[in-house]
């Protein structure tokens, strides 16, 4: 394993991180112990949960993932090995049965961490992320015009000075954006510095072969700015790693279980996804390993989020630290992008 400075802090996460949004669902808690043991093991030491976790969110697990890695971490008594990262939800219909009204407000945030803290049973979090904007705006694949002015949600301002102010209080360490746009990222880094805020170290967007866009625009701002891209997604929902091709759905599979997670499942999608795992074939590669080597390559890396259901996919990622793409692999992987440019934004 190989460590990254996160933004300009003293965060040396390891460059790929453990998701966790099965746990509770798709994984018991006896399943995210052992994904989670041996993560460590091999030199992970970033775990990115969230308080909506798991994902499908439903009221009946809501908090489950938060919980388990607490269990985890007070049953092992490795709390100071871990670099902890969870995330405030933002406002929408989904998750309602949260807080009747989910801005990023004092109010809110502080019932967040709270019940965050709680679950993790923690003291402090590493990296308190906020899931998605509070505004109305792009993300998770919307297109076209989204950004309605009339709809601003809570000031950004005001945002990061109750964050500010947790930071204050010992309760977070250090603060990241997630599914956010490139105007809102350099929005709060131009807050911080004019009003004396916390910087953003990170911003946790989807970035994967299918799904390259935060190259444009974003990818400048954190090249430019010091700040890690925590790369979300970068299986595209394991349709990278070839299970699902010629509309397979393998037992206990997430789009097997979950049939509406069609993200990832487009007409140029799936087009893509087959040139792809023809290319790793031809090579003599593993695509899950060739995708996630893709992106432990990209210079604005903060850290590759993976995640599993099973111990051996959980091995097999890892692995992918040890791939490196020969620069004609990366000539013939643009060549496909060109063709299919962004199948599944």
């Amino acid at each position: 394993m190989d460590y990254l400075t996160l933004g300009r802090s003293d965060l040396k996460v390891s460059r790929m991180a453990l998701g966790t949004m099965t746990f509770g669902r798709q994984n018991t808690e006896a399943e995210a112990f052992e994904q989670l043991d041996y993560a460590l093991e091999r030199g992970v030491n970033l775990i990115d949960a969230a308080e909506m976790y798991p994902v499908p969110t439903a009221a009946e697990f809501q908090g489950r993932t938060e919980t388990y890695i607490g269990n985890w971490m007070r049953q092992r008594g490795n709390r100071d090995r871990v670099i902890l990262a969870t995330k405030a939800t933002g406002p929408g219909a989904m998750v309602s049965y949260i807080r009747a009204d989910m801005r990023h407000d004092a109010r809110n945030l502080r019932l967040a961490i709270e019940g965050s803290l709680s679950r993790l049973q923690t003291e402090y979090i590493d990296l308190y992320q906020l899931h998605w904007p509070d505004r109305s705006t792009n993300f998770f694949g919307q297109l076209g015009y989204q950004h309605d002015p009339s709809s601003p949600g809570t000031p950004l301002a005001e945002t990061l000075a109750v964050l500010g102010e947790l930071v204050a209080e010992g309760k977070i360490r250090h603060i990241g954006l997630s599914n956010e746009t490139p105007w809102g990222t350099m929005k709060c880094l131009q807050l911080a510095e004019q009003l004396g805020l916390p910087r953003i170290l990170s911003v946790q967007n989807p970035y994967n072969l299918l799904n390259r866009t935060a190259e444009v625009g974003l990818a400048e701002v954190l090249l430019r700015e010091d700040v890690g891209l925590l790369a979300y997604s970068p299986l595209a929902f394991g349709v990278l790693s070839g299970k699902y091709a010629g509309g397979v759905r393998p037992e206990g599979s997430r789009l097997a279980l979950f049939p509406d997670y069609r993200r990832y499942l487009t007409e140029q999608g799936l087009a893509a996804t087959d040139n792809y795992l023809q290319l790793a074939a031809e090579y003599g590669l593993d695509p899950a390993q060739m995708a996630l080597a893709y992106v432990n390559s990209r210079p604005f890396l903060g850290s590759n989020i993976i995640g599993a259901t099973t111990m051996m996919q959980l091995k097999a990622n890892l692995d992918a630290l040890e791939l490196t793409l020969s620069p004609e692999l990366l000539t013939r992987i643009e060549a496909i992008h060109t063709r299919y440019p962004n199948p599944c934004p």
